[in-house]
C-alpha cells in the first residue's frame, strides 16, 4: 500500500504511520501547502491520502490518483475542502476528527471573545507606543461578559437565526460550512444584531459576508468582532478588516495546542491505517 501525506506533521502522527508497517510514505515535508502540481503527481496511483483543510481535493485530484485511492483521511473537522459527491461515487470513504479539537477551539472562541470585548489588542498596543499616559474612568472600556446572553450559532437547530442575532450580546458561529450556511452572516443577520453586540466566528470564513461585516463594524452597528478563520486564508494584509480597531483577527489556530495537533495527526493517521486494511475507521463520514 502506497500513501501520500500532503503536509509535514507533527511527528507523533507519522510515527503512528511508519511503526505500523502497513504502507510506504511520500510526503511533502513542507510547513507550506503542497503545490497544485506536486499534490497532482504525488496521489498518482496512491492508495491512501492524508491531507489538510487547505488541500482542495477535488475532481482532478481524484482522476490523478486513479483507481487505487481506497481512503482519504483529512487532518480536520470540517470537509468542505472535500469534493464529497465525487468521492463518494468512487467508492472512496473518508475519514475526519470530529471530538479531538472540541476542547482546544473552545478555549480559542471564549480568548477571542474576551479580546473582542474586553479591546486587549487595542491595550496591549496603546502600552507598546506610549499612548498609555494615566488611569482613565473610560478609556479603552469594553463590555463584559457576565450577566450577558451569547448565541451559538451551531449548538443546535431550538433557536431561529433571526431571534439568536437579536438577542444575543454575543453571537458565536461554530457551525460547519455548507452550500446552506455560506454567507449566513449577511447585512441583514448583522442588522438584526445589538449596537453593543460582539460578533465571533471560529467556523469557516466563508459563513460570513465580509464585506456586510465590515461595514457592520465601521457604521456601528455592531460593537466588535473576532475571527479565527476568514475568507480567503490567509487573509491579505491590506484587507479592509485588518484595519479596524474593533476587529480581532486571528490566524485559525482555533487547534493550535501542542497535545490537539499530536492527537489529531494521530487519528487521522489511524483513521488513513484502518481505511487501507478495510477496517473499521476510527471516526469515518457517512457518505
Amino acid at each position: 500500500m502506497e500513501v501520500f501525506v500532503s503536509r509535514r506533521l507533527p511527528r507523533e502522527g507519522l510515527a503512528a504511520l511508519a511503526q505500523a508497517g502497513a504502507c510506504s510514505i511520500q510526503q511533502w515535508d513542507s510547513d507550506e501547502p503542497v503545490p497544485r502540481a506536486e499534490l497532482l503527481a504525488g496521489v498518482a496511483g496512491k492508495h491512501g491520502l492524508l491531507c489538510l483543510l487547505s488541500d482542495r481535493i477535488d475532481k482532478e485530484v481524484l482522476d490523478a490518483a486513479g483507481p487505487n485511492l481506497k481512503i482519504i483521511s483529512t487532518l480536520s473537522v470540517g470537509v468542505d475542502h472535500l469534493a464529497l459527491d465525487e468521492i463518494k461515487k468512487r467508492g472512496i470513504r473518508v475519514g475526519y476528527i470530529p471530538d479531538i479539537l472540541t476542547d482546544a477551539t473552545a478555549e480559542l472562541s471564549v480568548a477571542l471573545l474576551l479580546a473582542a470585548c474586553r479591546r486587549l489588542p487595542e491595550a496591549v498596543e496603546e502600552v507598546k507606543n506610549g499612548g498609555w499616559t494615566t488611569w482613565k474612568p473610560l478609556w479603552l472600556c469594553g463590555y463584559g461578559l457576565s450577566g450577558s446572553t451569547v448565541g451559538i450559532v451551531g449548538l443546535g437547530r431550538i433557536v431561529p437565526l433571526a431571534k439568536l442575532a437579536e438577542e444575543s450580546d454575543f453571537v458565536v458561529v461554530t457551525c460547519s460550512l455548507t452550500p446552506g450556511t455560506e454567507g449566513m452572516c449577511n447585512k441583514d443577520f448583522f442588522g438584526r444584531m445589538k449596537k453593543t453586540s460582539v460578533f465571533i466566528n471560529t467556523s469557516r470564513g466563508a459563513v460570513v459576508n465580509q464585506e456586510d461585516l465590515h461595514q457592520a463594524l465601521v457604521s456601528g452597528q455592531i460593537a466588535a468582532a473576532g475571527l479565527d478563520v476568514t475568507s480567503p486564508e490567509p487573509l491579505p494584509t491590506d484587507h479592509p478588516l485588518l484595519s479596524l480597531k474593533n476587529c480581532v483577527i486571528l490566524p485559525h489556530i482555533g487547534s493550535a495546542t501542542f497535545a490537539t495537533r499530536s492527537a489529531m495527526a494521530v487519528q487521522a493517521a489511524h483513521n488513513l491505517l484502518a481505511g487501507l486494511r478495510g477496517e473499521r475507521l476510527p471516526s469515518e463520514l457517512q457518505l
